[in-house]
């Protein structure tokens, strides 16, 4: 078994009593590989500084679009910096979040796009927040030919992977594709052309069944795994498979 967790963060508090134990384990139960996604300046430095004391982490930088009002020139120039070490693989989290619609929608586009023409500017995939602001974020999607992606989490439609996908991005599931009310997860998991499959946890959140509302990490990717290969009637090891490789050539680590 070779898990590839595409989207982890574990500078979150809720490792702060386990984090070392946790994160030494985490090889030894078929854990490959995990790229911890910032969502601000403190978390994006504190994803390389686990990139830098772990093998098998590698990290994304970026201001999330809750947190857009952090967003200013020279935060973008401070990004542009930590987007130079070795070890950081994508700009993330970036995207759009309508659900609450605070900071103000066009704060949370102005940074989505800056980050975008960051991420062109130094060849790097995106890895994107889309919070009931699907049309939207396609919009942005389409504006940046150039640039490659992959919507995490994702929540829309069948007929929104598709455009999606051809675009040239990738989706990425959680363990909600595990429950009982993630029917619209489930049915694009089933219907995305296996290319395009990533598997994340988001954790610590989103931990799949059996384990609903505990702590996630990456040790449970293999449930999320195991339902979408259920869904697709392939072997639990084949979307394991599938996954990594398709993570590994989405970050660019098909050599490692």
């Amino acid at each position: 078994m070779t898990l590839f967790d595409s989207h982890a963060h574990y500078d979150d508090r809720a490792f702060d009593t386990d984090r070392a134990e946790r994160l030494a384990r985490l090889p030894g139960e078929g854990v490959s590989t995990v790229v911890n996604v910032g969502c601000d300046l403190e978390s994006s430095r504190k994803a390389i500084e686990l990139a830098e004391q772990y093998d098998y982490i590698y990290a994304a930088v970026g201001i999330h679009p809750g947190n857009a009002e952090q967003f200013s020139q020279e935060a973008l120039a401070e990004l542009r910096e930590l987007a130079r070490h070795p070890k950081v693989v994508a700009i993330g989290e970036i995207g759009l979040d309508y659900h609450y619609d605070t900071p103000d929608r066009e704060i949370q586009r102005a940074a989505f796009r800056a980050q975008m023409e960051l991420a062109r500017e130094l060849s790097l995939p995106v890895s994107v927040h889309d919070r009931d602001a699907h049309a939207e974020s396609l919009d942005m999607v389409r504006a940046f030919p150039g640039v490659r992606g992959v919507f995490h989490c994702f929540s829309g439609s069948v007929e929104t992977m598709h455009e999606l996908v051809d675009c040239g991005w990738y989706v990425g599931f959680t363990g909600v594709v595990t429950f009982k009310n993630g029917r619209k997860a489930a049915a694009v998991a089933a219907a995305v052309p296996e290319n395009r499959i990533l598997i994340e946890t988001d954790c610590p959140y989103l931990a799949p069944e059996p384990h609903r509302g505990s702590r996630c990490d990456s040790a449970l990717l293999r449930f999320t795994g195991a339902r979408i290969a259920e869904l697709r009637g392939l072997d639990a090891e084949a979307i394991y498979t599938i996954s990594d490789r398709n993570a590994r050539r989405f970050y660019g680590l098909s050599g490692q």
